[in-house]
């Protein structure tokens, strides 16, 4: 099983965690400032994990938390051990660790960032209200001291939170990028690639991997390359796709582009794209046709 650290992307290491502890200035004066109210964080430490799960509860978005059980109680006891620990004074490698789960555990339900922080804002709220009740004349200045660590750890989750949905969106463009440029197998040994939509570098790069392997895999002689839905094309994807056409022939088959529309056309001219390595046909029809030409079909009218 990872560790923690392995299943978050970003890097906390020793210069990392001590990097983001000088951004919140904590020194000497507030450890001992937060050793002063341990006892009294320890007392509320239930109060103030009802009060964030509480805040959430009234949010729409944070529903998916609280659909989940399991999470949920799994998420109500690494906030009670968070706020225990915020007054543990060692704000080492372990610390961080514990934040780690506790913002994988938000992640794991897709809990936003922007909730996340109202949630934790109300948290320090209360807690604040609290010391300065209880602590007397110094209770404000105890308070900025343990809103010190707060902030450290705000940043560590909400870190996590970004980047676990970033991790997501990446993951849905990759599958929306694998459905969006299927090989299909009309016969035996032809392929029809139809291209819609933005035609990217990385997307080019993709459709050139995914036409191999489905040459490869049916073992075709001709492919019909439409890309009547591609309103634009750069001079990097144009040459990509003359590399595609190249590659396809190494590997034995032969592209036909079809549906190329006259802004595409001009585009390819003006950025002066060597053209005769591409086999063109107006439109998918024609294209078709070439290609049961190419494979030795004959079609005969009934």
């Amino acid at each position: 099983m990872p560790s923690l650290q392995e299943s978050t992307r970003l890097q906390f290491t020793e210069s990392e965690i001590e990097r983001r502890r000088r951004f919140v200035n904590l020194g000497a004066e507030d450890l001992e400032r937060i050793a002063s109210v341990k006892d009294l964080i320890v007392k509320h430490a239930n109060t103030f994990s009802a009060a964030f799960f509480d805040y959430l509860a009234k949010i729409e978005e944070a529903r998916p938390l609280f659909g989940n059980v399991a999470i949920l109680e799994q998420a109500r006891t690494a906030k009670h051990e968070h706020l225990l620990a915020m007054v543990s004074g060692r704000y080492d490698r372990a610390y961080v660790e514990q934040r780690l789960k506790l913002a994988m555990l938000y992640g794991r339900v897709g809990l936003d960032s922007r909730v996340f922080l109202g949630a934790f804002h109300n948290l320090l709220q209360t807690i604040g209200m609290t010391i300065m009740r209880e602590s007397g004349s110094d209770g404000a200045q105890k308070f900025f001291s343990l809103e010190k660590v707060g902030f450290f750890d705000l940043g560590i989750i909400v870190d996590v939170l970004i980047d676990e949905r970033e991790r997501v969106i990446g993951q849905q463009q990759i599958a929306i990028r694998e459905l969006s440029t299927p090989a299909l197998q009309i016969r035996d040994r032809l392929l029809i690639l139809p291209i819609i939509g933005v035609l990217d570098s990385q997307r080019a790069k993709q459709l050139t991997d995914n036409l191999l392997h489905a040459i490869r895999a049916n073992r075709a002689k001709v492919v019909v390359m439409d890309i009547t839905g591609v309103a634009a094309v750069d001079s990097k994807v144009a040459n990509h796709l003359i590399q595609t056409v190249a590659a396809a022939k190494l590997m034995g088959a032969a592209v036909i582009v079809t549906g190329l529309s006259a802004e595409v056309a001009q585009s390819l001219v003006a950025l002066g794209v060597d053209l005769s390595k591409l086999n063109t046909v107006g439109d998918l029809q024609g294209g078709l046709e070439e290609a049961d030409r190419l494979l030795g079909y004959v079609v005969q009218r009934t």
